[in-house]
């Protein structure tokens, strides 16, 4: 490596696009985006990154890291591409995961469809064993059942086997004697622990989590390493770190124990941009909105710091109706994902009415507008019709878009049906995803206790500049906040995340009863693993900071909400108890009458290394020239119609520039859309602040 370089590189595998940003100390060096290859990810991770390196002149010996999320995980769960896999539980336990919460998420659904366990029940099985929640054995485990057992699961070809015992969480003595028998008899099977992987309390979801966790292991490690070989044969000589699902990064090892913290690794990344350009604009608090080309996400940003849940479901059967998919107890960034992105068909309903998504054109065969062989038209083909989109620049003019085959599609498809003008039909249906998009983010913040109209938005995305502004008026949004390279933001907000790992225990007891010298060993002895794993990874022991939480609510309640503690003194629980009343009344508005008990479910801790030093900001490229490169027509219904739009070169744009709509922002990777009335300035930073002089519904109705 070159004494005067040092490139870090963010890659982001999507659902339509893989994304590259490569960072130098001073801002952003390079970006690229190209198609997604489905069928071998790691190759197209490979191809885009030869490519850009290729085209900017960049030398692979210079590159000091590689930060990478992909979809890889969760697209396996929902194809259910993973191992041939069993489970064993306490004998009449095998079906926890059939059963579930016995919860209906639809109550008046004659038709139910409930979700699908990843294990038939044929591959289920219970063994003599019980251990009670105080820890202590009931009855032995049974290991000559075990034997008897692995050997016929060897036989019928099982690859993987997941064990989940009654309140292993509390001892693990009889998981861990399982796993021994079962790699003695069957060595080739690949034995997941859930005391290993998710210690807590509740039985199905730690069963659902192991599940899932091993049945995608082997998948993840064959992945993860084709990528390290690609990555070597280009010339880097770093093995890559890999983005979590909690905003953290961990080493190839930790990724490869835990695959599963690797589900949302890649929508994570845009929270994390998020975070990071909100810290250089003073901006703490936000809703952080990616648009990409399959789905839309949503996170609420608080104090510098994305939302953070520990369960989130996958493959679920209505995508936004809680309980109707498999849960999975992992940090993850808490955000809600909604079928809407550029590749979202649209299509007339029963009704006669335009309705979009959630089913996507993806990147094959793509919108009709691709010319790759989709059919029905979608989000992008009404962009490119509505004058949003260039057809002769997207990608920076590497992808030529066929404007007349977007336009017939929607005549046919919506206008002619509904009796209206081609340019209507197209409104329609940017009007409908923002609205999609505005009623999902209105919900999830109240949900918070957030009000939507006091954040501004931060958007990301390929489509989050070009849809953001109308989801921010729709929701009363005081202005917006559009970094630079934000169609691969998530790929840049990889640079900006830590090496993170975290550690659960499930210990239930009352606050009053709980001993200082109990829970201060507690937590020194997930701080001593979480210390280690960092170490593994190459973080200096002196360097690594520790953030404790307890899982807690009122005694006799069902659920439990997460509060952050201090560490532990003389005087810890008189402050844990404050800090609990304080989180509650924000949560709830109100909190349960004095006299009622505290109790804690499950303790937790994060312990996280340094934050990386590298600046995300846009490199000042010709910053000064006039930024205007033409004109060309586009659509807004406020101001009567099609309105001739000046075009503006993002890179050429100074900071300190200021602009008022209607204006087109172009960059390589995506199009701000500055409405009319509208005005923006660019930070030093390279973000456009946009506010807005009114607020505006989805439709483009405006009001004061």
């Amino acid at each position: 490596m070159s004494a005067s370089r040092e490139l870090r590189i963010g890659i982001d595998i999507g659902g339509t696009f893989t994304d590259i940003c490569i960072l130098e100390h001073d801002g952003i060096v390079a970006v690229g985006k190209a198609l997604t290859t489905h069928a071998e990810p790691a190759a197209g991770v490979q191809a885009v990154l030869r490519d850009t390196l290729a085209e900017h002149g960049l030398d692979a010996a210079d590159v000091a890291t590689v930060v990478h999320g992909t979809t890889l995980v969760t697209n396996a769960l929902i194809e259910r591409r993973g191992a041939h896999t069993a489970l064993i539980t306490t004998e009449g336990f095998r079906d926890v995961v059939e059963m579930a919460r016995e919860h209906r998420y639809e109550l008046y659904d004659l038709d139910l469809e409930l979700p699908r366990p990843l294990v038939p029940r044929w591959r289920r099985f219970g063994v003599p064993e019980r251990i009670l929640a105080d820890g202590s054995v009931a009855q032995p485990l049974d290991e000559e059942r075990l034997r008897m057992l692995a050997g016929e699961l060897a036989a019928e070809g099982v690859e993987a086997v997941a064990v989940c015992f009654l309140h292993s969480h509390v001892n693990d003595a009889h998981e861990q004697a399982a796993k021994r028998v079962l790699q003695q008899v069957a060595p080739g099977l690949r034995v997941a622990l859930s005391s290993h992987v998710n210690p807590e309390i509740r039985e199905y979801e730690r069963a659902s989590t192991t599940l899932a966790n091993v049945y995608v292991q082997g998948l993840a490690e064959d992945y993860l390493a084709d990528l390290r070989v690609r990555l070597r044969e280009l010339g880097l000589r770093h093995d890559p770190l890999i983005m979590l699902s909690n905003g953290g990064v961990a080493a190839i090892e930790v990724a490869r124990r835990f695959p599963i913290r690797m589900l949302e690794s890649g929508p994570a990344g845009g929270a994390l941009g998020a975070v990071a350009f909100g810290k250089a604009n003073v901006v703490p608090d936000q809703l952080a909105f990616d648009m990409g080309g399959t789905t839309a996400k949503l996170c609420i940003v608080e104090r510098d710091r994305p939302l953070i849940t520990h369960t989130f479901e996958v493959d679920r059967v209505y995508r936004l109706r809680a309980g109707s998919g498999l849960p999975v107890r992992a940090p993850v960034i808490d955000m809600i994902e909604i079928g809407a992105g550029g590749g979202s068909i649209a299509r007339l309903n029963s009704l006669g009415l335009v309705t979009v998504g959630p089913e996507s054109a993806g990147s094959e065969p793509g919108p009709v507008s691709y010319q790759r062989g989709g059919t029905q038209c979608t989000v992008t083909d009404a962009d490119l019709v509505l004058g949003y989109l260039d057809p002769e620049r997207f990608l920076g003019g590497a992808m030529r878009l066929d404007i007349d085959a977007a336009t017939a599609a929607i005549r046919q498809q919506l206008a002619e049906p509904m009796g209206i003008e081609v340019a209507e039909a197209a409104w329609g249906v940017h009007a409908t995803v923002n609205e999609n998009m505005a009623n999902a983010a209105r919900v999830h913040a109240i949900e918070r206790g957030q009000d939507p109209a006091k954040l501004p938005m931060f958007v990301s995305g390929g489509n989050g500049p070009l849809h953001g502004p109308g989801v921010a008026q729709a929701l009363g949004c005081p202005g917006l906040i559009a970094p630079p390279a934000a169609g691969v933001l998530s790929s840049l907000g990889f640079l900006s995340a830590p090496m993170s790992i975290d550690l659960v225990r499930s210990k239930h007891a009352e606050l009053h009863e709980v001993r200082l010298d109990v829970a201060s060993e507690l937590f020194a002895a997930m701080a001593g693993e979480g210390a280690k794993l960092l170490a593994d990874s190459g973080v200096p022991e002196a360097d690594i900071q520790f953030e404790r939480s307890l899982e807690m609510r009122f005694v006799g309640q069902g659920n439990e909400i997460e509060v952050p503690v201090p560490e532990v003194d003389t005087n810890w629980r008189a402050r844990v108890t404050e800090v609990f009343a304080e989180q509650y009344a924000h949560r709830f508005g109100t909190v349960a009458p004095a006299g009622v008990a505290v109790e804690i479910l499950s303790w937790r801790l994060t312990a996280r290394g340094p934050d990386p030093k590298s600046r995300l900001r846009q490199r000042a490229q010709q910053a000064g020239s006039d930024s205007v490169r033409g004109s060309r027509q586009a659509y807004f219904p406020q101001s009567g119609g099609y309105l001739s739009t000046p075009v503006h070169d993002r890179y050429l744009l100074a900071p300190g520039s200021t602009l008022r709509g209607p204006a087109l922002i172009e960059e390589r990777e995506s199009t701000l859309v500055l409405p009319p009335g509208a005005e923006c300035r660019v930070a030093e930073d390279g973000s456009i602040h946009v506010e807005f002089a009114t607020r505006q519904g989805a439709s483009g109705e405006e009001h004061q």
